[in-house]
């Protein structure tokens, strides 16, 4: 960080005796304020914002209910900082698919998430469509190759590993705390999918494991990039403090442990061509890149960002799923039994299913789209358009506007799901003749929409 003196110092006080000022003035009135959209002077709607971070998807929910699914925000007046919040499915329709190149992430998004360097989650257009492309080779039903290894490492990681931890934590007669320990789950599953390596982050002695305190912390600073004005995010960033400074650290984490494996899997790929040995049991991830990309500084560049993209997609999504899941049926015991009914019904045969025989599991299949209906694993998405346009809904919105649609509050608008949209009710997703029933995925876009669903 740059040398900082007595004027430099003088000065930033200065500002920031001048940011607070008319804050601390208004408090009174701002205590007092329950008008969510009161556009104040210089703070412009901020101060709502402010006083309910807290608990900002409930009440992001609770604004576009009130306000018929769309709701325009401006933050400070110096951070040109315009956002339409809606959760309308002919918006979301319009912006991801119907009008999908009008819609690309941007240079701000990019911004936001340059954790994700140019992977598949950053990038646009051409470069899009072709890592879109091979990943779906990679992953997709037809690689016979891959599908082996992720039932090998699926099944293997719940017997070997999640199953001992549950029954040593209840011998032990001690609390376990599910979101940790999903959370170790899907991150050893995963990073054993990508790179072939298990950690071994998920044991009963759960043991402190850097990258994925550097998620965590990575995720946290993610969040509040969407809301805190561009010229601190600089300010701090320039000072080494706050989010910006636990986002650096964290950034460095993840480069040196995604390198180290990297060059372990480099050797162990090498070695492999040179003795013309096939891995036993399926292929991972990094391997079937590194057949494509090998060699020049760019691909090794590539190689990162993509595994950084596939750890951090598959282990927070995953995890956040099955945690409220889980958290919902304790809550709802009648739907826990029918779950278990189901599994019952299936004989003594359940404990050895393949995956052809999950698309069987009706009740346990809806109770799990239910769960993402009310808790989905990315709770909000944004956008900004190319070209000026007008929504579905009426809203004309420019390139300076930024979209965000909150899919939080989408699975609690009573306009989309009903009275009972609070309700966890796995029957709102099967059919009379015992299917599940489809629901367009701009109205239930746990799985991302149009041109970004990613079918597995």
């Amino acid at each position: 960080m740059a040398s900082i003196g007595v004027p430099e110092l003088a000065l930033i006080a200065s500002l920031g005796f001048l940011l607070l000022l008319p804050l601390r003035l208004l408090l009174p009135w701002l205590r007092r304020s329950d008008d969510v959209d009161t556009n104040w002077p210089l703070l412009g709607m901020m101060p709502a914002l402010v006083r309910n971070l807290h608990r900002i998807q409930d009440f992001c929910t609770e604004v576009l209910e009130m306000k018929g699914g769309n709701a325009w925000f401006t933050g400070f007046w110096f951070s040109n900082m315009e956002i339409l919040c809606t959760v309308d499915p002919a918006n979301v329709h319009h912006i991801m698919s119907s009008n999908f190149s009008n819609f690309p992430k941007g240079p701000d998004f990019k911004k936001i998430f340059d954790i994700f360097g140019d992977g598949i989650f950053n990038s646009d257009s051409d470069s899009w469509r072709s890592q879109r492309k091979m990943a779906q080779g990679f992953i997709a039903h037809g690689n016979t190759e891959f599908q082996s290894f992720l039932v090998k490492t699926s099944r293997a990681k719940i017997e070997k590993g999640l199953v001992p931890v549950l029954e040593h934590v209840l011998k032990q007669g001690t609390v376990v705390d599910f979101q940790d320990l999903f959370q170790r789950f899907t991150f050893d599953s995963t990073w054993t999918l990508v790179t072939g390596y298990d950690p071994g982050c998920l044991s009963s002695e759960f043991p402190q494991v850097r990258f994925s305190k550097a998620m965590d912390e990575a995720g946290e600073g993610l969040f509040y990039r969407h809301f805190i004005p561009e010229t601190f995010l600089k300010l701090q960033r320039w000072l080494g403090v706050g989010v910006e400074k636990r986002m650096l650290k964290a950034r460095e984490t993840l480069d040196y442990e995604v390198n180290e494996y990297l060059s372990r899997k480099r050797e162990e790929f090498r070695s492999r061509i040179n003795s013309n040995e096939e891995r036993p049991g399926g292929t991972d991830l990094l391997t079937s890149y590194m057949k494509q990309n090998m060699g020049s500084e760019s691909e090794e560049r590539f190689l990162r960002d993509t595994v950084v993209n596939l750890l951090i997609a598959g282990r927070d999504t995953t995890s956040s799923a099955l945690t409220w899941f889980f958290w919902l049926i304790t809550r709802n015991p009648k739907v826990e039994n029918k779950i278990r009914d189901e599994l019952k019904q299936a004989g003594e045969r359940w404990k050895s299913l393949e995956m052809e025989d999950l698309n069987k599991l009706v009740y346990l299949h809806a109770s799990l789209c239910e769960a993402m209906r009310l808790y989905p694993p990315v709770p909000f998405q944004h956008k900004t358009p190319v070209e000026p346009t007008v929504l579905p809904s009426g809203h004309r919105v420019v390139p300076k506007v930024k979209i965000i649609f909150f899919l939080y509050a989408m699975g609690r608008m009573k306009s989309i799901w009903g009275d009972d949209c609070l309700e966890f009710k796995p029957e709102r997703w099967i059919s009379e003749s015992n299917r599940i029933k489809h629901v367009p995925s701009y109205k239930f876009p746990a799985f991302n929409v149009g041109f970004l669903s990613f079918s597995i």
